[in-house]
């Protein structure tokens, strides 16, 4: 989920040389990564809705759409982005609506306002009510513009208890966290997540969705402003002929493997979420867990990134479920953290492209 894992776009027997990133992603990226300063002094509506943005989700399709309403804000699911063959039952959509909404939730304390749920409703949206209040200190708000899925590798350190105990405690709820550090039992969900990859990769179909996401440089980046740009996997970036065509050479089940088992290797652990319903509000708890877990990751100098294969591969859901012991509960996100450096950040939409008028 929730901005995919590298596409290895390295040639076997040679390189390719990147474009560097062009001047249109430059300009776009630092004030996309950033909490805006609110328009006057009265409800810091756009401010909330651009945070919200940020959050993770699924191929950075960002499929939401937000209306203001008074001193509320409703999201919405924005089903023209689905992603059917990697999410056939919109479970990441929901858990990426989870994720914008847990992100408002911790931003509104930075503009000086307090946010709760109020309700959900039949198609799966939520509605946020949010009052005034006096702007604490802390908090994890500056953590929003920091968070990324990092997928390269980490310095294989492992995490000090003390953090070990904040994540744990970052993520529950209704949402089961569980997080695995010993290097035996990380081998073993390793298998887990190669079984799941390898049956993806296989699939023509979702070769051809993912590709679809993929934006090979920075103004194909720039001028969509969603999707997956390469070289936030750390890949280099190309004009998209090229980058389509080294993507249909390079991105093989070996390939994929070996990074997998590398990138696991690095990590200090990981993290698996599961919530009390398989159905949309579940997801979208699981995704709101998440969000707090991967802030409360950052703020301690981690980096988190997604590892869904063995939970978006319906054949090995259910053996990945009984080897981590879920009492029933299907594993809804499958995240890995460890200490290492960042990558380019993918783009967002503008506010106003997804406000419902």
């Amino acid at each position: 989920m929730l901005s995919r894992r590298a596409v290895a776009f390295g040639l076997a027997g040679g390189s390719l040389v990147g474009c560097a990133p062009s001047r249109s992603y430059e300009d776009a990226v630092t004030p996309t990564w950033r909490l805006i300063d609110p328009d006057g002094p009265g409800f810091p509506a756009r401010a909330l809705v651009h945070a919200a943005t940020l959050a993770a989700n699924s191929h950075n399709t960002q499929p939401w759409r937000f209306a203001i309403e008074g001193q509320t804000i409703r999201i919405q699911p924005d089903f023209t982005r689905r992603t059917p063959v990697v999410d056939p039952d919109d479970h990441h959509l929901f858990a990426s609506l989870g994720c914008a909404a847990e992100t408002l939730l911790q931003a509104a304390p930075h503009y000086g306002w307090r946010a709760q749920i109020e309700s959900f409703d039949r198609s799966g949206g939520v509605r946020l009510a949010l009052e005034r209040t006096a702007r604490p200190d802390g908090g994890l708000a500056p953590a929003i513009p920091r968070r990324a899925s990092t997928r390269g590798d980490y310095d294989g350190r492992p995490a000090p208890v003390a953090v070990l105990q904040a994540l744990q405690r970052a993520g529950p709820g209704t949402v089961d966290t569980l997080l695995i550090t010993d290097r035996a039992r990380l081998e073993q969900a390793t298998e887990f997540i190669v079984r799941g990859n390898a049956a993806q990769v296989r699939s023509p179909a979702f070769r051809r969705e993912l590709k679809a996401w993929i934006r090979f440089d920075g103004a194909e980046a720039a001028r969509h402003r969603d999707g997956l740009y390469a070289a936030s996997s750390g890949n280099p970036t190309l004009p998209r002929a090229l980058g389509a065509l080294a993507f249909d050479l390079a991105f093989t089940e070996t390939g994929e493997t070996d990074k997998i088992v590398r990138q696991m290797r690095s990590s200090a652990g990981l993290a698996v979420f599961s919530a009390a319903t398989n159905d949309p509000r579940g997801w979208l708890d699981a995704g709101r867990a998440y969000t707090r877990f991967a802030l409360t990751a950052d703020m301690a100098g981690l980096r988190t990134a997604f590892l869904n294969q063995p939970v978006e591969d319906a054949a090995t859901r259910g053996p990945f479920a009984a080897w981590l012991g879920t009492s029933g509960r299907r594993p809804d996100l499958v995240v890995r953290f460890g200490q290492g450096p960042g990558l380019p950040r993918s783009l967002r939409r503008p506010v106003r492209d997804v406000l419902s008028a």
